[in-house]
């Protein structure tokens, strides 16, 4: 399969892939609904009794050749200064600006990306 069709399939899957809450989330203000892997001796949800929900399992992961890609299937790479981004191929591999870098050093960044025709992505943690 091309990579076309392996990002068609990690966007269908991803549509059908539930949102995994933490167990007793709305119990409780403080808990968010962040995933916590249930480890109560007698938890419901640990054991897979009732309708409790779902876990996370190999089976929701996406191809193997399109991980760590972006939507558009670029892969991505790190970039801390303006020299790393001529060692980038441009149809390939999209650029995201490390955090630590500052504001003059970025604007140089953004600037030669856009000569060099190089995708900037912003990284979603």
């Amino acid at each position: 399969m091309d990579k076309k069709a392996m990002l068609k399939i990690r966007r269908k899957g991803k549509k059908k892939k539930p949102e995994f809450k933490r167990q007793e989330y709305f119990k409780h203000k403080k808990l968010k609904r962040k995933w916590r892997r249930p480890r109560g001796k007698q938890s419901k949800l640990r054991k897979g009794e009732k309708p409790r929900g779902r876990k996370p399992g190999p089976g929701y992961r996406s191809p193997r050749a399109v991980r760590g890609l972006t939507k558009k299937g670029l892969k991505i790479v790190m970039v801390s200064n303006p020299g790393e981004l001529e060692k980038l191929k441009p149809k390939t591999e999209a650029a995201v600006v490390r955090s630590g870098v500052g504001k003059k050093k970025r604007e140089e960044i953004i600037k030669k990306a856009k000569d060099l025709g190089i995708t900037l992505e912003q990284m979603s943690l």
